[in-house]
């Protein structure tokens, strides 16, 4: 008898993958932190003041009345002109008590600061009502201009077309010289130009 030789194989056997349980942690609880305080430089108040309001005519509505034309009253009577003058002598007074009040104002708060911070704040301060009272001044001598504009009977009268401003324009703009139609189409060519 013939025995043959079989080889013997070696059967792979395969592992079984073994799941490990997974274990929950419990999630990490942080030690409440102690807070610290740094000990801070007390501070300097600064009390701001609230900005007025540039002087307009609006501040001065409520002691003279819009005026009020009568029927068939012509244009610029003399009654009108009366009111417009006690209206742009009263703003006046206005602008230059303000600018009594501001001069006064920079006067006493001349003391200076040790902190840049501080000595740059009042500085812009100074810096802005200097402004303000500049851009009154110059209204001041519109004012004076319209004055004498009533004087010589020219108030009332746009310069370039010749026709009237309008009372109503006139109360909301004393000083103005050009009636509304040609006012718009300056600026309109004015944002032409600049764009």
């Amino acid at each position: 008898m013939v025995v043959k030789k079989t080889k013997a194989t070696k059967k792979t056997v395969k592992k079984a993958t073994v799941k490990k349980a997974s274990v929950k942690k419990a999630p990490v609880k942080k030690a409440p932190e102690k807070k610290v305080t740094a000990k801070k430089a007390p501070k300097k108040v600064v009390v701001k003041k609230t900005k007025k309001a540039p002087s307009t005519i609006a501040n001065n509505k409520s002691k003279i009345a819009p005026y009020k034309p009568k029927k068939k009253e012509k244009y610029m009577s003399a009654a009108m002109k009366k009111h417009f003058i006690a209206v742009l002598l009263l703003w006046k007074e206005h602008l230059k008590d303000e600018m009594k009040k501001t001069f006064d104002h920079l006067k006493t708060k001349g003391e200076t600061y040790a902190d840049p911070v501080d000595r740059a704040s009042q500085e812009e301060e100074f810096a802005f009502e200097l402004r303000t009272r500049d851009r009154e001044r110059k209204l001041i001598s519109k004012i004076a201009t319209s004055i004498e504009q009533i004087k010589n009977d020219d108030y009332g009268w746009c310069e370039s077309c010749g026709d009237e401003i309008g009372i109503k324009r006139l109360e909301a703009r004393p000083t103005a010289t050009h009636c509304i139609d040609c006012k718009t189409l300056d600026e309109i060519k004015e944002k032409q130009l600049n764009g």
